[in-house]
């Protein structure tokens, strides 16, 4: 499928106009990410190839998590570019928590470029089954009660 877009060349003229070019040092645009739930916790899964694991920060504040991290561009100054697509600089993301998120659980792992946070539910917001119990009959009428199990 071929696409059509007509701002292609401009963009790249702007680029380049703009010390976007081969070699320079370039700010991220954004890091891939997943987020999904298994059972009683969510998993976010970012995309962060050639980041060193020493450079990533997670932080949790007033319901807030952000991801930090920062590829280094490469040493050299002998080095003739031909072309630099990947991006240096600094990525970073935030992602609201609500409130039945366990904070204190969060835990982290780095893996073949890929950065995996599993964020626990908390106990009071995990789902639960409520049994229904039935008491005595007054006066025709039937009164329930509920109690979590």
């Amino acid at each position: 499928m071929l696409r059509f877009d007509p701002f292609r060349d401009l963009d790249a003229v702007t680029s380049s106009l703009l010390g976007a070019g081969s070699g320079t040092d370039r700010s991220p645009r954004f890091m891939p990410m997943d987020l999904y739930k298994v059972d009683d916790h969510y998993v976010l899964d970012a995309d962060l190839p050639g980041v060193d694991p020493g450079s990533i920060d997670l932080d949790v504040d007033r319901g807030t998590l952000t991801v930090t991290a920062h590829r280094s561009a490469p040493s050299g100054d002998s080095r003739q570019w031909l072309t630099s697509e990947r991006f240096t600089g600094t990525y970073r993301r935030q992602l609201a928590l609500g409130d039945g998120i366990d904070t204190e659980r969060i835990t982290a792992s780095y893996d073949n470029g890929v950065l995996s946070v599993h964020i626990p539910l908390s106990e009071r917001a995990a789902p639960r089954k409520i049994s229904i119990a039935q008491s005595e009959n007054t006066g025709g009428q039937t009164t329930l009660e509920a109690s979590a199990s």
